[in-house]
């Protein structure tokens, strides 16, 4: 009987933390659910403030006097309007939409002109190195410090637009799930911007800006085409043709954006499958210089030793 009595006992209690587990694990993974989200919320704020940082840069003296300089130059008139606006348009296609991002590399570029020759003449006049011609390195210093910061420009602006081709498939997915769920094409920009602002910065920060631009502008097909225009990428100016057009005659944004998702997928697979085919050619080379050698000294080594040691006993 006592044992009966243990055993019910027993039941009772592993019941009983089943059921308090069954009601105890939905409440935790909701607080699990619930610091991701503000885990994201908090990443996505802290984005959008480093955005910011040219104008947190502003508070800095020697940024202020770059500054300075950059404005000076380009409302000189010295550079183009043609020149100028090639020049916001790397800026804006990089990343940077900060109007103090012109004149801040504007700056920056006069000063490594004039600074890089300085730098090196006094290396020069410091080590007393013997220079035939000392005006060669100075000469150098100047090219090095006008051409340096247009291939910092230009290598910012490859990776973030490799990174905003790379994002926008998976971003196009789930701005069909938002369309066919019913939101309208801003607030569906603003959500796909938000979820991406984690996974693909530089595609959220794109979608929030069209979004933006939407919402201000009263023909939202501008907006739409700006997108392309402001980042130079032909998937762009095809998803911005594209929306542009299902806005004009009613066409369902959701098939058209689900084709040209695919699209943009099979593109991506025939680069890579394009890389994958170059890669005979490319290890041509090194099999020539590292890997034939070592096979020619494995086969015929043991050969080319007996011989020299026949040829020595002889």
């Amino acid at each position: 009987m006592i044992g009966l009595t243990l055993l019910q006992v027993t039941l009772a209690g592993a019941l009983g933390l089943l059921m308090l587990a069954a009601i105890l694990l939905p409440m935790l993974r909701r607080n699990e659910r619930i610091e991701q989200r503000v885990k994201v919320v908090a990443i996505a704020n802290v984005r959008e403030t480093s955005t910011s940082s040219t104008a947190r840069l502003s508070g800095n003296p020697f940024a202020r006097l770059l500054r300075f300089l950059g404005e000076a130059v380009v409302t000189s008139g010295i550079l183009s309007k043609k020149t100028i606006d090639d020049l916001e348009n790397t800026m804006s296609s990089s990343g940077t939409q900060n109007k103090m991002t012109l004149p801040l590399f504007v700056g920056v570029k006069v000063a490594l002109l004039f600074g890089m020759p300085l730098i090196c003449w006094i290396g020069i006049t410091a080590s007393r190195i013997e220079f035939q011609h000392k005006s060669v390195p100075v000469l150098g210093g100047a090219i090095i410090g006008l051409l340096a910061p247009d291939y910092f420009i230009r290598s910012s602006r490859k990776k973030y637009l490799r990174k905003l081709e790379n994002g926008l498939p998976d971003a196009l997915d789930l701005l069909i799930i938002c369309a066919e769920a019913g939101l309208a094409l801003e607030a569906g920009f603003d959500r796909v911007a938000f979820e991406f602002a984690e996974g693909s910065p530089e595609t959220a920060g794109e979608l929030k800006l069209t979004a933006s631009e939407m919402k201000i502008l009263a023909d939202r097909r501008r907006a739409l085409v700006n997108m392309g225009t402001r980042t130079g990428l032909e998937v762009m100016s095809r998803l911005g043709g594209t929306l542009a057009q299902t806005i004009q005659y009613g066409t369902p944004v959701s098939q058209a954006l689900r084709v040209l998702a695919a699209e943009m997928r099979q593109a991506t697979l025939t680069r890579y499958e394009e890389k994958a085919a170059k890669l005979p050619v490319v290890l041509t080379i090194p099999m020539i210089l590292f890997i034939l050698p070592c096979v020619f000294l494995i086969v015929g080594g043991p050969a080319v030793v007996q011989v020299m040691a026949t040829m020595a006993e002889k």
